[in-house]
């Protein structure tokens, strides 16, 4: 054998070993991490290491919209490729999502599939692609792209074949992930508003009142009953009435700040707990809640308009109390002031 023959021989038996070890790593990987992001970078820095892309992404189908988004991304321009998005069929990945079938591309300039535009908003040229689908069973869940090569050679068939097989274990990793994600939230989560459920909230409640004391930072509380809520259960029947605190309760959630943690605490009984947060601050926050509740269109049935107000308490630690059941009582106590009283209104506890 020539000594060409033997080193080619070597290198390509070295590769097969390399991609057998990759395989097995990833495998023990989804074994071991339910963590999406961590198992998902994981992979795709063996893809980095076996391939040697100039730069690489995943992008995942969002499944309210049906569109890609860039979930990971290593690229000299991967803060600005977040802030794409992909219709379903547009540019060589959605192309790959909607047909289910992978492609490599030698040159992006001869195939009218790809995206140009993205090249000129990013400033970026792409020369060669290769884009393999995340299927598990019937359903596509997003792709792998690989751009270009750092070692100045095209991709070819043995690099789709390798990577269609460790999208193959990235699918796997996503659909797990995200079947423990909803397993996980029917177990904290009320199931008519989409809010954490009495139970996690004591659990979040614990945590926060201890990060607090460790870090010497403030927390409020606030607790918000509906107002007459009976009245339109009476009225209009519970149909309405469940409706009613399904879109109350994702109307709190979408106005809350991120880092707020919004939870039902029983029938028409509502918390919010506010990590670093003055009862000045908490005032302030729930002041405008308040006006975006009176400002929000709640209707029946029949498209009779409802009107929706709350009474509100606040407490504070460690300014009002230094345990949790205290910061409970003393929120939910200055809640009970405004019910008894004008209602539709706001009750600091007093310092």
């Amino acid at each position: 054998m020539e000594t060409k023959d033997y080193l080619l021989n070597m290198k390509q038996l070295e590769r097969r070993n390399n991609e057998m070890n990759i395989l097995m790593d990833i495998g023990k990987t989804l074994t071991s991490n339910l963590n999406l992001q961590e198992v998902l970078e994981a992979i795709m820095q063996k893809v980095e290491f076996l391939l040697k892309p100039k730069a690489w992404s995943l992008l995942l189908v969002d499944e309210d919209t049906g569109e890609l988004y860039f979930e990971c991304a290593v690229s000299p321009v991967s803060d600005s490729l977040k802030q794409i998005r992909l219709k379903k069929g547009e540019g060589i990945a959605g192309w790959v999502v909607q047909h289910g079938e992978p492609l490599l591309i030698d040159d992006v300039k001869k195939d009218n599939r790809f995206a140009a535009y993205i090249n000129d908003l990013l400033e970026f040229t792409t020369r060669s692609i290769v884009c393999v689908p995340l299927r598990i069973r019937d359903r596509i869940l997003g792709v792998i792209q690989l751009i270009n090569s750092m070692e100045e050679v095209q991709f070819n068939d043995a690099d789709m074949k390798i990577i269609s097989a460790i999208a193959d274990y990235a699918a796997i990793a996503i659909d797990n992930a995200r079947n423990f994600k909803r397993m996980n939230d029917l177990v904290i989560s009320d199931d008519l508003t989409g809010l954490y459920n009495a139970n996690h909230f004591h659990a979040l409640l614990d945590q926060e009142i201890e990060r607090a004391r460790r870090y010497g930072t403030e927390l409020s509380l606030v607790f918000l009953d509906l107002d007459h809520f009976k009245n339109v259960n009476d009225t209009y029947g519970h149909l309405v009435g469940s409706r009613l605190l399904s879109e109350f309760g994702r109307l709190l959630k979408k106005h809350a700040r991120s880092s707020d943690l919004c939870a039902r605490y029983g029938g028409d009984e509502f918390v919010i707990i506010l990590p670093q947060t003055s009862k000045i601050n908490a005032f302030s926050m729930v002041t405008k809640l308040r006006d975006v509740i009176a400002e929000n269109n709640f209707v029946s049935d029949t498209g009779e308009r409802l009107a929706v107000t709350a009474s509100y308490g606040i407490s504070a630690f460690p300014a009002d109390a230094d345990s949790k059941r205290n910061l409970i009582q003393i929120a939910d106590n200055a809640m009970y002031e405004v019910k008894q009283s004008s209602r539709d209104g706001i009750s600091m506890s007093r310092d």
